[in-house]
């Protein structure tokens, strides 16, 4: 039987954040309620060339759908994407495989959705300052995913490359930063997605109260936040398991997880009051599960 194909072209099409910030912030809060069947990703190694294969599977029964992300992050990669993915899509009744989607634009956009999710629930719905660290494809996808929920008067770009930081801000009509540091001084809203695999983020340039969504950092032995800054904060996770087995940040920095975000959404942890925050993003395979199956609801609408 040949698998039905859904291309990039066709999830770019169909998806918006207006439909996925929901589905992600239900992702979530089912993941944390523990009604969802869902290993720690699997992480292959290519040495050679400092690559790697995640292999992600996920069942939600209460949504209906089996599937199977697997993607690979090839941070050496030039004039091509580091980041490529695939979604098996299977029927839970018979097994039987269903759909082959393109995953890259789901885990770009569900990454993003997620942040925005995270911003909403721990800094609340007015934010005025939003400072992105970072100038890649990520960066580009949390600026219209908050952009689309929130109303920011200013938005600060910084990026090791400066001339990556100007591309970016001439495009969103932000303010290319000189450095981190001038970037998210008065920022209300942080988010850190660079390649870095040390600290860009130091504690004391960081306004009290102001939330942080890190996303860059997905090894355990890499880290995007200064060690001080993570142990200062309130520190949530989307998987207390996985941020122990996978996020530098967390490890290296020996910082205490608070909560699961979507404990914070089911209402079974407060959320703090006037702390800095910070929403340590690693992706969930029920992220991208839902991501797809949202994505074949509306293409079959």
């Amino acid at each position: 039987m040949a698998l039905k194909w859904i291309s990039g072209e066709k999830v770019k099409n169909a998806l918006t954040y207006e439909h996925l910030i929901p589905e992600m912030e239900k992702a979530l809060s089912t993941f944390s309620q523990g009604s969802v069947v869902q290993p720690v990703r699997t992480v292959v190694p290519v040495n050679k060339v400092n690559g790697f294969l995640g292999v992600m599977p996920a069942y939600s029964p209460e949504q209906e759908a089996l599937a199977t992300k697997l993607v690979t992050f090839f941070p050496n990669n030039k004039n091509i994407p580091t980041h490529h993915a695939v979604i098996v899509m299977f029927n839970p009744d018979s097994g039987v495989p269903e759909l082959l989607m393109d995953g890259e634009v789901i885990t770009t956009m569900r990454t993003a959705a997620v942040s925005a999710v995270a911003t909403k629930v721990l800094y609340g719905d007015n934010p005025q300052v939003l400072a992105i660290l970072g100038s890649g494809v990520q960066a580009r996808s949390h600026y219209q995913a908050m952009t689309s929920i929130f109303s920011f008067k200013k938005i600060n770009v910084w990026s090791k490359t400066p001339s990556n930081a100007q591309k970016l801000a001439d495009e969103i009509n932000g303010i290319a930063c000189t450095s981190a540091e001038m970037a998210v001084k008065d920022a209300d809203v942080i988010v850190t997605v660079t390649s870095s695999s040390d600290p860009v983020l130091q504690k004391e340039w960081v306004k009290p109260g102001a939330h942080i969504n890190a996303v860059g950092a997905c090894r355990p032995d890499w880290q995007e936040i200064d060690s001080d800054l993570m142990k200062s904060g309130v520190v949530f996770v989307d998987s207390r398991v996985a941020a122990h087995k996978e996020s530098g940040d967390v490890i290296l920095s020996g910082a205490e997880v608070y909560a699961e975000l979507g404990e914070v959404i089911n209402k079974v942890k407060d959320k703090p009051k006037g702390e800095t925050t910070l929403f340590k993003s690693l992706g969930l395979a029920v992220e991208d599960i839902l991501s797809a199956k949202l994505v074949q609801d509306l293409v079959s609408e």
